[in-house]
């Protein structure tokens, strides 16, 4: 139903969006936040359609959609608002003192725009991250042309969104080029949208391997260009030992629910426990265990992201040191994720980079520490991540091993 873009297409695409650059950068502030408000307008004329287009293309309920459509909306009023202000141009003038010696000169600075900026839709958030996501609106606010290439795994809902952004834009009288829409299952539409001279920047949600690899396309042409990515996030729990003492069951039972919520396709899933080796959290991975066999197991975005879940599951059970501590014994159906918890201790996960990976899914790994020592070893492996977290009772915190740094 949606074919990729043409190299020669893409050319095209990438020549008419500097030409609206050329319009577009010098438009006044206000008329980019009446693009971004008539743009909220637009997603939300779309009703119910957008809604049920999405969970057909993504198995995520309508609740769910309903309300990141609502932060859709608000994203792109707040951005709207914060391009309107103006502070964020940072823009300053220094005035000349020709009776000084040397002479001081004039001085006058501000952000500019960098020119179209390429933004990849994310998989697991059709709207907030994807079309007319952060990216987008954060671009359009400071002036850049946008060219988005559809997530595959939702490109009908794509282009609903695309179709509404377009719409946005000839209300607002703009240049039609100000926003681009393609589809491209394939890696070389992606590889040419990063590598064509006339684009500026790119915006990226996923995983590291797909980051990675526009960012080394980007750094790598003749003028490099940035890379703004979100990518691949374990999300580290540590558990002190006060906290585990006094509520093992407890966090268990949180935890349990954060690692199987949404199937686990949330980006700050925790996929990382590290806690210390004792009675009690000897009791934390009973119930965890227990509330994990009784967890349903729930349908995937898509099926390359199932079988990338599967994969990655099976990889990291096959890495010695490493034990399946529970999963859940409802029997999956097609493309549903089955919940599992894993465990090893801190010298095999220092020792395995394969340990450092995300598995994309309903999955944690505990780490088992010998002490507070070997906890922070472990963290000063775990590569830079979205999100950590720290549990602790006040005790903890007040102790000064957890404050010195």
């Amino acid at each position: 139903m949606f074919r990729d873009a043409t190299i020669e297409e893409i050319n095209q695409y990438m020549e008419a969006a500097f030409n609206a650059f050329m319009v577009y950068r010098k438009v006044s502030l206000k008329q980019r936040a009446d693009l971004m408000r008539a743009i909220a307008a637009e997603i939300e004329n779309l009703g119910d359609t957008l809604l049920q287009t999405a969970g057909k293309e993504t198995n995520l309920p309508e609740a769910r959609l309903r309300n990141e459509r609502g932060r859709t909306i608000f994203q792109l009023q707040s951005y709207a608002d914060a391009c309107e202000r103006g502070d964020w141009l940072e823009a300053s003038i220094d005035t000349a003192d020709l009776n000084r010696n040397p002479p001081k000169p004039d001085l006058r600075k501000m952000l500019v725009p960098l020119g179209p900026v390429v933004v990849f839709g994310a998989a697991n958030f059709p709207f907030a991250y994807s079309t007319a996501g952060g990216d987008t609106a954060s671009a359009l606010a400071a002036g850049c042309p946008v060219i988005v290439k559809a997530h595959p795994a939702h490109p009908a809902t794509s282009e609903m969104v695309a179709s509404a952004i377009s719409k946005a834009v000839t209300s607002c009288k703009l240049p039609a080029s100000v926003f681009t829409h393609v589809h491209g299952a394939s890696v070389e539409v992606g590889q040419a949208l990063v590598k064509h001279p006339r684009t500026a920047a790119v915006g990226f949600t996923g995983s590291l391997a797909g980051g990675k690899a526009l960012y080394d396309l980007a750094v790598n042409r003749p003028v490099p260009i940035p890379v703004f990515a979100e990518m691949s996030s374990i999300n580290p729990v540590f558990l002190l030992p006060g906290k585990i003492k006094t509520s093992a069951a407890e966090t268990a039972k949180l935890y349990a629910g954060s690692i199987t919520l949404g199937a686990g396709q949330f980006c700050t899933n925790p996929g990382l426990i590290i806690a210390i080796d004792d009675e009690h959290t000897k009791k934390f991975l009973e119930v965890l265990a227990d509330e994990i066999r009784e967890s349903v197991p729930a349908k995937m975005l898509h099926a390359g992201i199932y079988r990338n879940y599967v994969s990655k599951q099976e990889q990291l059970l096959l890495q010695k040191g490493v034990q399946e501590l529970s999963r859940s014994t409802f029997t999956a159906a097609d493309m549903q994720g089955t919940p599992a918890i894993a465990v090893s201790d801190a010298a095999t996960f220092i020792s395995n980079p394969v340990l450092h990976q995300e598995v994309f899914g309903p999955l944690s790994l505990v780490i088992l520490c010998k002490d507070i020592a070997e906890m922070e070893k472990v963290s000063e492996k775990a590569e830079g991540q979205l999100t950590v977290t720290v549990m602790a009772t006040e005790n903890d915190i007040q102790q000064k091993r957890y404050t010195h740094q």
